[in-house]
C-alpha cells in the first residue's frame, strides 16, 4: 500500500487535468498555462488564457518569456500526444515548477471549457462522453 500511496501522490505532483486547471483559472491562482503545440495548431484553437511556446523552443525562449517564480502547466493536443511530456521535461531542466495537463487541448475542448483562435472565442460544446452537459 505504501508503494501505491507514493506513486499516486507523486503522479498528482506532476499532473493535473482540464477541470482542475479551469477551476484554478477561475479562482485566480497564479500559474502560467503554456500551449506547446505548433503555430498552426495554436492558430486553429487554444485555451483562453494560455501562452504559446512550442516545446521545441522552450530551451531557447522560456527564460525570456515565462516567469520562473510562477508554476507552469503545459499541454499538447491529446492523450495520444507526448509533446506535453517533452515540454514538462524541458521546463523541469530549466528549474521551473511544472505539471502536465493530462488530456491536453482535446479534453479541454471536449469538456466545454473556453477556447479561442485568432478570430475570437469558439463555440463551447460539451461532449457527453467526457463531461456533464451544460445548458
Amino acid at each position: 500500500m505504501t508503494d501505491a500511496l507514493a506513486y499516486f501522490t507523486a503522479k498528482l505532483d506532476h499532473e493535473t487535468d482540464a477541470s482542475d486547471v479551469f477551476d484554478a483559472q477561475r479562482a485566480g491562482e497564479p500559474f502560467t498555462l503554456v500551449d506547446v503545440r505548433s503555430a498552426a495548431a495554436w492558430d486553429q484553437g487554444h485555451v483562453i488564457g494560455a501562452v504559446h511556446l512550442p516545446h521545441r523552443e522552450i530551451a531557447h525562449r522560456a527564460a525570456a518569456q515565462i516567469d520562473r517564480d510562477r508554476d507552469v502547466v503545459v499541454y499538447c493536443w491529446s492523450p495520444g500526444c507526448n509533446g506535453g511530456t517533452r515540454a514538462a521535461i524541458e521546463f523541469a531542466r530549466l528549474g521551473y515548477r511544472v505539471r502536465e495537463m493530462i488530456g491536453g487541448y482535446e479534453y479541454w475542448a471536449r469538456e466545454g471549457y473556453p477556447v479561442e483562435n485568432a478570430s475570437g472565442p469558439l463555440p463551447r460544446i460539451s461532449d457527453p462522453l467526457v463531461a456533464l452537459l451544460r445548458p
